[in-house]
């Protein structure tokens, strides 16, 4: 009998599936999101990498060696269920497709991957997350200090 036969059933139980690849600008940045089903708490490790001539260049990654003109300008973070890329300085040099590749220990269904086509003209602005809590931050300081700023009136009534 085949040993390898099981696998099927291992497959559905783990799998990290990428929902979403989506690229968009924060000022000078390059900021590429690629969203996964998280369906196993195994480490998860990735690899962002750009295509370009026909040639594929590792820009941030877990999984190989990343390239000398992209280390000191890509960073990652990983929030739940998104792991982000930065990529400082962003030009028209370094339009390409941008692939995500996303593996954890121990699954058996193989890399997930992803691509998309990024064009510096074509990017939208980044709605980023620090600039809306930045706002609300200062809302909110903005409507705490009203009832100050209406007492001080009062005050010299």
């Amino acid at each position: 009998s085949n040993p390898l036969m099981p696998l099927p059933v291992l497959q559905a139980a783990h799998c990290q599936m990428i929902k979403d690849l989506s690229a968009c600008l924060l000022g000078q940045n390059l900021r590429v999101d690629c969203r996964y089903e998280n369906k196993t708490d195994n480490p998860l490790t990735y690899e962002f990498s750009i295509t370009k001539d026909n040639r594929k260049h590792v820009i941030h990654s877990t999984i190989s060696v990343s390239e000398n003109i992209y280390r000191s300008r890509a960073n990652v973070t990983m929030h739940k269920n998104l792991v982000c890329l930065h990529l400082q300085s962003f030009t028209t040099s370094d339009e390409g497709i941008y692939m995500c590749e996303l593996r954890a220990t121990n699954d058996y269904t193989g890399n997930q991957i992803k691509n998309i086509t990024v064009i510096k003209d074509k990017l939208e602005k980044c709605a980023g997350f620090s600039l809306l809590i930045q706002n609300t931050s200062w809302l909110l300081l903005l409507l705490l200090s009203l009832p100050l700023l209406q007492a001080v009136d009062f005050v010299s009534l």
